[in-house]
């Protein structure tokens, strides 16, 4: 189901399905993770549902700031494997997060504006994190004007040693305007890259 038009990157609460038909295969980026064989196969096979709460809050240590951030919490289900959480502060300050999936990290995510896609993160990241955006005033609704979230993730495991980058929006996928998040993720001189297109479900 397309995004309804109030959904924007100032409000992704609700219910969201992964649209394996319209998403890049997992398979190759995962296994570039560390990720096992079974699981990956698992993964490729799952129902995936992505259960998202967005609200404004004072902000997790070690940020100190007396100043509301916004934050994101979700919760990702997927048919036979155990759910993982994520907690996101839109501060930029970067936090430990451990689960049973994708091991020891480091992580920080902030909202970001068309320019700084277009700008700095395609210079870090590649051109492909630019492409195929939704803009305008009707998508930019988060502060100053962000449209974005950007997501970033260091594995600290001593086997691990990859990188991920993420990009949040809102894309038009098959006809529809999509909930889409495009996925880099390096390691060692190796790139893969990811598109993840979601179905409205409804509301949590």
């Amino acid at each position: 189901m397309a995004a309804p038009k109030e959904k924007t990157i100032a409000d992704l609460n609700g219910q969201w399905l992964l649209n394996h038909k319209l998403s890049t295969p997992t398979e190759n980026a995962l296994a570039l993770q560390g990720i096992g064989f079974f699981v990956r196969k698992t993964i490729g096979l799952a129902t995936i549902t992505v259960e998202i709460k967005q609200y404004e809050a004072a902000p997790a240590p070690p940020n100190t700031t007396d100043a509301s951030v916004m934050h994101i919490d979700s919760t990702q289900s997927a048919s036979k494997l155990s759910s993982t959480q994520e907690h996101r502060n839109l501060d930029g300050v970067s936090r430990p997060h451990s689960d049973w999936l994708f091991g020891s990290c480091e992580a920080f995510s902030k909202l970001v504006t068309e320019d700084d896609v277009k700008g700095w993160v395609v210079e870090k990241h590649g051109a492909f994190m630019g492409e195929g955006w939704l803009t305008g005033p009707e998508e930019a609704t988060g502060p100053n004007g962000t449209l974005h979230l950007y997501n970033y993730v260091e594995n600290k495991d001593p086997k691990g040693g990859w990188t991920a980058a993420q990009i949040w929006g809102f894309q038009i996928v098959d006809g529809e305007r999509r909930y889409t998040r495009l996925v880099t993720v390096e390691k060692d001189g190796k790139v893969e890259t990811l598109r993840m297109v979601y179905d409205y479900i409804g509301p949590s």
